[in-house]
């Protein structure tokens, strides 16, 4: 039964997709036809609309909607040139300055407001005039920032990392956001390093004259007020002074001061920033929903038990399922955004690989690490090709750097997988494991 259910599924999903039918209603439908290959029409129907009402009902989710707020908030309210200048006066020294400035910022506009896209998008057009002026390959610089934008989506607040935390059960917000840390450093690490050996090959110097304190001291005071974001609302979840559903609150308020004071935010902009985040918070919160009758079908049906059987009837050995699992996320991931994905495979693997004792939080990592990979990869990729218009290049004159970024990242996933520490240490520091 198992099996067939999972066929069922996967077929209606696959096809649906294909034909180009919304990702929340696909899997509604392909879930409510495997219901029906086990249960009546009138059962069916009453399962799919009770799992959706429980599905979206359930408090926690409250953080999502305003991280996405806040996020929105973050990106009109003028703080990407503000984290420009403040990484540039610290790694301003090394070869290919601009390239590892828009690492560097990248990976803290993304953490700042949640979107790998938007801080591609921006942080991409406050250094492309620097790059243009200096000689830079306009397809090296759009490969530096679509591969680092991710990185911002390791680094709390993450609505990834709270997605997950309800799929898999309730694990500790606070914990997933204080283990994202090392492996988003990691990720932007990845793509300093490939950035600093091309721009050496290149030729690309770093900025002339002495280190200066004093304009690091100017460039982070201008930085700190946005900075201050995720030791207020983070350092306050990690804590425990308030929950992920009201630091995700205090981030609102925060965010629209900080967009008011700097002159970037009006009443208009704020009425359109609402509408727009609304709109995205109800998409997602109703493929929460929908894929909430996705997993009742799972443990319905054993499909979990039958896939775990079958991988370690194949081998017990940990190491060749997780990179079993890593190869199977990466392919989902060039197709499927970051959420969706989360939802359909997080019932399917987390029991496997509780079955050797991996934590849920080192798993929940590994997950978004290899999921965020999509994210730059065709032929979904929406950051790559946000990346690619704002750097006015090409797929094809961008692809070749990609590959040696591509490289970096997949040592980083392969130490966030067999490295515990990685996504445990940090936790286990603060005694929350």
């Amino acid at each position: 039964m198992a099996f067939e259910a999972l066929g069922i599924i996967l077929i209606v999903l696959l096809l649906l997709l294909v034909i180009g039918v919304p990702i929340s209603y696909a899997i509604g439908i392909s879930s409510l036809a495997a219901i029906l290959s086990v249960v009546p029409l009138d059962v069916s129907v009453l399962t799919a609309a009770q799992r959706t009402f429980v599905g979206m009902s359930k408090f926690s989710l409250t953080a999502i909607p305003f991280f996405i707020l806040a996020g929105n908030l973050m990106n009109q309210g003028g703080i990407a040139k503000r984290l420009v200048d403040f990484v540039l006066a610290i790694l301003g020294k090394l070869p290919g300055s601009l390239l590892v400035t828009n690492v560097g910022a990248n990976a803290l506009f993304g953490a700042i407001s949640g979107s790998a896209s938007a801080a591609a998008a921006a942080v991409g057009s406050m250094v492309r005039d620097g790059e243009e002026e200096q000689g830079y390959d306009p397809a090296l610089c759009a490969a530096t920032n679509a591969a680092s934008a991710p990185a911002g989506l390791l680094i709390p607040p993450s609505n990834a990392l709270i997605t997950y935390s309800l799929v898999s059960g309730g694990t500790s917000v606070a914990a997933l956001f204080l283990a994202g840390y090392i492996p988003g450093i990691i990720w932007a690490l990845c793509c300093i390093v490939v950035a600093v050996l091309i721009a050496r090959k290149k030729g690309y110097r770093g900025r002339p004259g002495k280190f200066a304190w004093k304009n690091l001291g100017v460039a982070t005071l201008r930085a700190l007020p946005s900075l201050s974001l995720i030791v207020v609302v983070i350092g306050g979840i990690v804590a425990g002074v308030f929950t992920a559903t009201e630091g995700s609150a205090i981030a609102v308020v925060y965010a629209l001061i900080l967009g008011i004071c700097y002159k970037n935010i009006t009443l208009e902009s704020f009425w359109e920033i609402v509408v727009s985040s609304a709109k995205m918070s109800g998409m997602i919160v109703f493929l929460i929903g929908v894929s909430n009758i996705l997993g009742w079908v799972m443990a319905f049906t054993q499909i979990p038990q039958a896939i775990s059987g079958a991988l370690l009837g194949i081998t017990n050995n940990p190491i060749i399922i997780l990179l079993i699992m890593n190869v199977i996320l990466l392919i989902a991931g060039t197709f499927m955004d970051v959420t969706p994905a989360i939802l359909i495979f997080t019932p399917l693997f987390l029991p496997i690989v509780k079955t050797f004792g991996m934590n849920p939080i080192q798993f929940g990592l590994i997950l978004v690490y290899n999921l965020c990979i999509g994210n730059i990869t065709p032929p979904v990729g929406n950051t790559l090709f946000v990346a690619i218009k704002v750097g006015k290049t090409t797929l094809a004159k961008v692809m070749p750097y990609m590959l040696l970024y591509y490289v970096a990242i997949l040592i980083g996933l392969l130490l966030v997988t067999y490295v515990p520490f990685i996504s445990m240490g940090l936790p286990g520091l603060a005694g929350m494991v």
